[in-house]
């Protein structure tokens, strides 16, 4: 077997008769622009789903590909926001785990204990544990780090049509040369984040 076993946690955990385990993963904490979403998923034991991993390390084909098949095979999933808005009021950390636990809520049957990605569970209203670098150790954290992925990035191409001068549809909103100099040449737009534009801002 290539790599590492990414049903190793939920299979101990079911042994333990924790029936129900959700996988909880975000996607945008870094992004100048757009909300932060977030996914939950609960994935029957021993479903085989070809190429699962950790989606920063898939191409944007193979997560398209993966999409409607964890859609189509989860027990339940949820997907959820927090916005631009929320994440100014709050920080961006706060807001990920709002659109996290946004996202659990939304799971029916309801998890009895809940998978993060990351080294905090605050905020999570279910039973749930940390898992540091959970996207590529479990299997339902990479679903579900797939699910929120994509469904970004489908938004950040609706935000592309809408403000078309800042290449969202390339970059997804995070800070890369083109995204800058767009910003100094057009000044931010209503989907920025102005806490993540300080930096920009103080160098000019």
């Amino acid at each position: 077997m290539n790599g590492p076993d990414l049903w190793e946690m939920e299979r101990a955990l079911h042994s333990q008769g924790v029936a129900l385990v959700c996988g909880v993963d975000e996607a945008g904490r870094g992004p100048l622009a757009g909300p932060v979403c977030a996914a939950a998923v609960i994935l029957p034991e021993g479903i085989e789903l070809p190429g699962l991993n950790d989606s920063k390390k898939l191409t944007e084909k193979k997560r398209e590909a993966l999409f409607p098949l964890i859609e189509e095979k989860a027990v339940c999933y949820g997907i959820a926001f927090a916005s631009v808005e929320e994440i100014e009021r709050m920080n961006i950390l706060a807001a990920a785990l709002l659109a996290m636990d946004r996202a659990i809520g939304q799971l029916s049957p309801a998890p009895a204990l809940a998978l993060i990605d990351g080294n905090t569970v605050k905020g999570i209203s279910v039973p749930a544990r940390s898992v540091v670098g959970g996207d590529g150790r479990v299997a339902c954290i990479a679903a579900a780090s797939v699910l929120a992925k994509v469904t970004r990035d489908r938004l950040m191409l609706t935000l592309a049509e809408q403000y078309p001068q800042y290449g969202f549809e390339r970059h997804k909103g995070y800070g890369t040369k083109e995204h800058y100099a767009a910003l100094e040449k057009y000044g931010p737009s209503p989907v920025h984040r102005p806490s993540f534009l300080k930096k920009f801002y103080a160098k000019r």
